[in-house]
């Protein structure tokens, strides 16, 4: 079954989407405030803001010289007003710019920008160590700080003249977001000009998002959703964007709480809506001047949905990925919320979505088959990575490995995972880069890892672990083993040994009898 949208978007069209947004809300709206920094106070009005970005752009062609035509420069720094002017800046300048995860340790970022090579990497006081450590690999990277230093970001941008914007075309990259493959190795997802704007379109419609909407992003810009659905579909339509460097209950809730703020908008994963809800500031007024509580990247449940609408608050749920942003979302109505519990929505407006079978066939409504996306904010593919995208991608239709359903009612659902990525706190883990940590163990023989669910944190981490004859590796020593190669929501929650791990007669984990293990383990648990 396959869905489209009815508009036609011509090429021609989508030439006309090389320049940013905010340089056309500082022409009509200049005084009209742009953004707010909940960690320091400050704020920008569109005018502002333009002129930074124009002054950042200013600073990145003197730096970056010649190079500064599809250069690199990647941030390792959580969210900072400065962190959207240097994404801006980098369009402005002809550059891609490329968020790094901060959560990822050294070993794990090495290879991300031994990929990208970036000519410049622009790091926060609290990822010094980090960044010199993976700088080190790399003597012709420039690497800065955000401070207010004389050789920080902040005061080059200040002594940085401004510099127009350089003419560039509609499928010109402009971000890379790197997610991890099922092989365990980083992927970077081109994001081109008419990706990002389409991208930002869509999610415009989904969110209802106008020139009085207020967005607080509590969620890292080094996801789609934090840097594309939120910080650039809000200063698209002229709204203004509350950006937020950690989420705290208890600031959150008081920032969503003040009249002076008129947040109308917030974005989160189930586990913060979660931890929201279970705060003791937590309160219903807080919430009552939000327009709708966004949620995606985790399965969400009935009791959590059914406890906001009780308080007046539609937690709306949702589908997406870096690879084409906005991909289904439930309406922004009590109603569509209250009888489609667990579903992930309809398409977004300029979107093809197919469900096909095995046979490469669209399945019927009701029969589980793998979306197939189509759109201009579909990626073109991976950066470095032409048998990946080749793989990835179907007579031009993106395959995003992930299996549901499209029900009568037009609405769809996610049943399961082609693959084995389960998510954990909103994060993606791949079982596969976390089983090769475990086989690097000298003592470990075979190894498989499983996501199950989990109240906290949505799913974690399930390690089967086999060890060799003779060894006496303790769950302690091997979670210390992971502990340093791996960042804390992809570390197993629980390792458990074996005497073998099950798998078909071509070598394949059976991992559904993994899981099957850990469901009837539980259910004896509760007799």
């Amino acid at each position: 079954m396959a869905h489209s949208f009815s508009g036609v978007v011509s090429s021609a069209d989508c030439g006309l989407v090389t320049d940013d947004p905010v340089l056309y809300r500082a022409r009509v709206a200049p005084d009209r405030r742009a953004l707010f920094e909940i960690a320091t106070g400050r704020q920008l009005t569109y005018a502002e803001l333009d002129l930074r970005i124009a002054r950042c752009a200013g600073f990145l062609s003197a730096v970056l010289g010649p190079r500064r035509d599809g250069a690199r420069v990647a941030m390792l720094a959580r969210n900072a007003m400065d962190s959207v002017v240097l994404a801006f800046a980098c369009q402005r300048a002809g550059a891609i710019y490329v968020p790094l995860n901060w959560r990822l340790n050294a070993a794990e970022l090495r290879p991300i920008l031994a990929d990208c090579a970036p000519a410049l990497l622009v790091r926060d006081d609290e990822f010094a160590a980090t960044a010199a450590d993976i700088a080190a690999a790399d003597a012709e990277m420039m690497v800065i700080s955000t401070g207010d230093g004389s050789a920080g970001l902040a005061a080059r941008i200040e002594a940085s003249l401004p510099a127009s914007p350089v003419p560039g075309d509609a499928d010109q990259p402009c971000v890379l977001l790197y997610t991890s493959g099922t092989t365990g190795q980083p992927k970077g997802v081109i994001i081109t000009r008419r990706n990002a704007f389409f991208a930002a379109v869509n999610f415009s419609f989904v969110g209802e998002i106008g020139q009085g909407s207020v967005a607080l992003c509590d969620l890292p810009f080094f996801h789609t959703i934090g840097l594309i659905a939120v910080a650039r579909t809000t200063l698209m339509l002229g709204g203004t964007l509350v950006v937020s460097d950690r989420f705290t209950p208890a600031r959150t809730l008081a920032a969503l709480a003040d009249r002076q703020h008129a947040i109308t908008h917030y974005f989160a994963v189930p586990q913060i809506a979660l931890a929201l809800r279970n705060d003791p500031a937590y309160s219903a007024t807080a919430l009552s001047g939000l327009h709708a509580l966004f949620v995606g990247g985790a399965p969400l449940t009935r009791a959590l949905i059914e406890s906001y609408l009780e308080d007046g608050v539609a937690l709306v749920n949702g589908y997406g990925m870096s690879e084409a942003g906005t991909v289904l979302h439930v309406p922004i109505d009590r109603r569509a919320v209250q009888e489609n519990p667990g579903s992930v929505g309809l398409p977004a407006p300029l979107l093809d979505i197919r469900v096909v079978g095995e046979d490469g066939r669209d399945v019927e409504d009701g029969e589980i088959g793998e979306f197939w996306l189509r759109g201009p904010a579909v990626t073109p593919g991976y950066w470095n990575k032409p048998a990946e995208t080749a793989a990835a991608f179907a007579d031009g239709w993106y395959r995003t490995g992930d299996l549901g359903r499209r029900e009568a009612n037009g609405f769809y659902r996610i049943v399961d995972r082609l693959k084995d990525m389960y998510i954990s706190g909103g994060e993606n883990v791949y079982p596969a880069e976390v089983e090769a940590v475990l086989a690097s163990h000298p003592d470990i023989l075979d190894a498989a890892v499983v996501g199950v669910p989990d109240d906290r944190w949505g799913e974690c981490g399930i390690a089967y672990v086999v060890l060799r004859p003779g060894a006496a590796a303790t769950s302690e020593g091997v979670a210390g083993h992971c502990a340093a190669r791996l960042a804390a929501f992809k570390r197993p929650a629980r390792i458990l040994f074996v005497d073998a791990i099950p798998r078909t007669a071509s070598g394949k984990v059976q991992k559904h009898l993994l899981r099957q293990f850990h469901s009837e383990a539980l259910q004896r648990q509760a007799l």
